[in-house]
């Protein structure tokens, strides 16, 4: 099939009335999903998988897609408003967001957020039909030597988004690894760091704990800095052009955007790559690129800009393995493989034959769904700044109400409520302490990632850590690694040499 006929079908297929409502609740409810802390993508879809059974194939999976990346953008509005990542791919964007809202400009990162998203959304679609096939044929090579790669990898840069020093950066991250191994062994099934306590055998929530050390220490950090008559609210632009992004914002957010999708596009098409890293990997780039990194952490744009546009360029991506190998790339996928299973279709290179109407479709449904995102959230932008207006003392319970039905939601569970007071206890010391804790939810997460890949990893190498060098691949992201931690030991030794170093008689 010629590639404009695909389009053509795509498009003609995504544009029928039942498609585009199908469409538009999945954005919705996605957005919802985002906003609330607690539920997530993957719960979301699971719960919602038994109303797709009476809808044809492609309906269904524009439905679930649209609820995936709409989940992205709605994750940003509580990070930039009240930082609380409602999902594990918006924790980046609390960084900068957040401080943006306190410096004002919560519209310009909500504006940016939004724009950002939907040009990495429609270039995104631009790259799968362009190469995304050829690049999903190349993601057969990425076994789990590759993904160990890969994580080690982004544990070698995780403490480069921290915005304290790099000695209390490691400090967090390495609390991180250590939470990640609580629960049971994934090889031999004996408990670790359990205690007796039933309840940790499962091992800590991620969005508890995100929940814990953001939303809720962070209302108790605001509790502690202000006193019982001090009724402070974040400070709300008074015009409506200082809702959106200038032409100054947009000069610094272009290349970070620009970037941030192309990551994003590679990353979601990796098995264990995905939104959190790909986000997480923007954000450290734009550090690492900027002439003027020590804006970072207080209130830089594109912190917000690059992540964003990452976070929702592999989510979109990530349909690609699934839909032409039959290969889920992380947890999401593998409940969108179900729905296709149940609804007769099997993913694979044959689709394009067999189901041309459904890939296309999919794909063309991406750049309706992100315009309909647009459309639906930038108007309401002024709505969202203005909870800003709520005092402090008022706001603050509110986020807290917030945080306990979130946690209470995942397993209906008063424990998991618990847990999450005592992380924003944690969450509050380490502010105290000047230890950002981004680190260390980043860590948590690839902690768990890495312990597995790495168990069968050695598995297929007979026990013998070779395996990770014979392999191209893994041999190139292992000695990068090497590379990223040599030139942080020695780069600071010779800029402090040059310095110490006598100046010309």
């Amino acid at each position: 099939m010629e590639l404009l006929d695909a389009l053509s079908l795509g498009f003609a297929t995504a544009l029928t009335p039942m498609n585009l409502l199908y469409c538009l609740v999945g954005v919705f409810i996605g957005t919802a999903v985002g906003v609330l802390p607690g539920l997530g993508p993957t719960a979301t879809i699971s719960l919602l998988l038994p109303l797709t059974f009476q809808m044809d194939a492609t309906s269904s999976i524009i439905m679930l897609a649209g609820i995936y990346y709409g989940a992205m953008y709605g994750g940003s509005i509580t990070s930039i408003l009240v930082n609380i990542p409602g999902e594990a791919a918006s924790i980046v964007t609390c960084i900068d967001g957040h401080v943006m809202a306190k410096n004002g400009r919560a519209g310009t990162a909500l504006g940016i957020a939004a724009f950002g998203s939907l040009i990495a959304g429609i270039a995104t679609v631009i790259g799968i039909v362009l190469i995304g096939p050829s690049l999903a044929q190349a993601a057969l090579k990425f076994a789990s030597p590759e993904r160990f790669a890969l994580v080690v990898f982004g544990l070698t840069l995780v403490t480069f988004i921290s915005t304290s020093s790099r000695l209390r950066g490691i400090m967090s991250a390495l609390a991180g690894l250590i939470l990640s191994t609580v629960g049971l062994d994934v090889v031999s099934g004996q408990q670790r760091f359990t205690y007796e306590i039933p309840y940790l055998l499962d091992g800590v929530n991620l969005v508890i704990l995100a929940m814990g050390l953001f939303g809720v220490g962070e209302v108790l950090a605001d509790a502690a800095r202000r006193t019982d008559d001090a009724v402070v609210a974040l400070p709300v632009p008074s015009r409506t052009s200082d809702l959106l992004p200038s032409r100054e914002d947009w000069r610094l957010s272009g290349w970070p955007i620009a970037r941030g999708t192309v990551l994003g596009f590679v990353l979601g098409l990796l098995p264990g790559g995905g939104a959190m890293i790909a986000s997480f990997a923007s954000y450290v780039a734009e550090k690492k690129l900027s002439r003027t990194p020590e804006r970072f952490g207080r209130g830089a744009i594109e912190g917000v800009a690059g992540p964003e546009a990452a976070n929702n360029a592999a989510a979109q991506t990530s349909f690609i393995p699934l839909l032409n190998l039959g290969i889920p790339t992380g947890a999401v996928m593998g409940v969108v493989l179900g729905a296709l299973m149940i609804h007769g279709v099997n993913p694979g290179p044959q689709l394009y034959i067999e189901k041309p109407e459904l890939f296309w479709g999919v794909v063309a449904s991406m750049v309706i769904g992100n315009l309909m995102l647009v459309v639906l959230n930038v108007p309401l932008i002024g709505i969202f700044v203005r909870l800003l207006r709520v005092p402090a003392g008022l706001l603050s319970p509110l986020i807290l109400l917030v945080c306990i039905v979130g946690a209470f939601s995942i397993n209906n569970n008063v424990l998991d409520v618990l847990v999450m007071f005592a992380a924003g206890l944690v969450g509050l010391l380490m502010k105290k302490a000047v230890i950002d804790p981004a680190p260390l939810m980043v860590a948590f997460v690839l902690g768990t990632m890495f312990e597995s890949s790495l168990h069968q990893s050695l598995a297929i190498g007979y026990g013998s850590a070779w395996v990770f060098l014979e392999r191209p691949i893994s041999a190139t992201l292992l000695g990068a690694s090497v590379l990223v931690i040599a030139v942080s030991l020695i780069a600071p030794l010779l800029v402090r040499r040059l310095i110490d170093a006598p100046g010309p008689n």
